[in-house]
């Protein structure tokens, strides 16, 4: 219901303009679906199209074969499916975690608002946050070639999928958990050679485009993130570089502690980092992919017991992070504080640190918290 409310609020907020040409609100929609016919012409997929949409095209050629399934469907139709799936992959993922009912409810509840400002901008965040829970999920139940397909399309809908890979090594059978990623890698790189006019030349070229237009991309934006934060309070202007090299190792630390790969609260807590991890890292994000994090967020908040501070902290968070970007705040406190200064990333920045230093203290013995005592 939250999906196609969103949707019909999108087409219906009529259009908006750059420069003397008008867009959609929903123009993130527009260029998932544009990419097929793209993809179809042999057309670079990763240039500016301004007659068709505004901004790039930044997923895979896998992803523009996929939304073919949308591409001439009418946009109140295709956009109300694609928000749907957004919504209903997190759900069920949600759903698959080891909580009891009424504890998925309220982390459903919890991450909620992130989730709507997600679809309001037809955006593939709550698809992503999904899929990483999935694969969690599914590699708990022993389902590798499940879980193994879940981060290969999110690899290959945002790169930065890739990063949960890392969950392989807390798993005895890696050498099956590697073919089946072989396996799924090369059937999802190559898919796109089911349409005749994609030859293999052809899928290489637009797959060397797309790492272009990554590196280019990557070079003249902050986002709302570690980077954006250093940049606007402290003036920093380079080393994004470095920034991102100690954000790895810091990530990378608590894996050192071998003797925790088979305790629960641990690998939920690595988890909740990774899905941290991968916005406030990112020189991309922007508000509507903060359901990403907030999933890391009350993940965290669950998996142990916690004190006062903690449900104070996280209400705080909600308060920042969640409800920065709407009516809650006045506009000039919108676009004179919370914007300029990347307030949005600042709990969620913290919080990573405080997983982070947990991670590293976290007792062997430690027991997934009895979620029936948490509010």
């Amino acid at each position: 219901m939250v999906a196609v409310v969103a949707s019909i609020q999108a087409i219906m907020l009529g259009s908006h303009y750059f420069g003397d040409k008008a867009y959609t609100e929903y123009n993130n929609y527009i260029i998932f679906k544009n990419s097929f016919p793209h993809l179809l012409a042999g057309k670079n997929l990763y240039v500016l199209y301004p007659e068709q949409q505004w901004d790039l095209y930044k997923y895979s050629p896998t992803f523009a074969l996929s939304m073919g399934i949308f591409a001439y469907l009418p946009d109140y139709i295709g956009l109300s499916f694609w928000n749907i799936l957004n919504a209903v992959v997190l759900l069920f993922s949600f759903r698959m975690l080891p909580f009891n009912k009424r504890t998925q409810s309220i982390m459903l509840w919890f991450v909620l608002l992130e989730l709507l400002t997600s679809l309001q901008n037809a955006q593939s965040n709550g698809l992503m946050a999904g899929l990483m829970v999935a694969a969690y999920c599914c590699m708990q139940q022993k389902k590798v070639f499940w879980a193994t397909l879940w981060l290969v399309v999110a690899t290959l809908i945002k790169v930065y999928g890739a990063i949960g890979f890392c969950l392989f090594l807390f798993y005895p059978d890696k050498i099956r958990f590697i073919l089946y990623a072989a396996f799924w890698t090369i059937l999802l790189v190559f898919l796109p050679m089911i349409v005749p006019s994609v030859t293999l030349h052809t899928l290489i070229w637009q797959y060397q485009n797309w790492g272009i237009m990554m590196a280019e991309d990557q070079s003249v934006s902050y986002g709302v993130s570690v980077m954006g934060w250093l940049h606007s309070w402290f003036g920093l202007e380079s080393g994004k570089g470095v920034v991102t090299l100690v954000g790895i190792v810091l990530f990378l630390l608590p894996f050192l502690r071998r003797n925790m790969y088979k305790n629960e609260v641990y690998k939920i807590l690595v988890l909740a980092s990774m899905l941290l991890w991968v916005i406030i890292f990112n020189h991309k994000a922007e508000s509507p992919t903060y359901i990403i994090a907030v999933a890391g967020a009350i993940l965290w908040y669950y998996c142990l017991p916690r004190k006062k501070w903690s449900y104070v902290f996280l209400v705080l968070l909600f308060l920042i992070t969640c409800m920065s970007p709407t009516d809650f705040y006045p506009k000039f406190i919108r676009d004179g504080f919370f914007k300029p200064y990347a307030i949005k990333a600042v709990p969620c920045i913290v919080l990573w640190c405080i997983i982070t230093i947990e991670l590293m203290l976290i007792k062997p013995a430690q027991e997934l918290a009895n979620c029936n005592t948490h509010s």
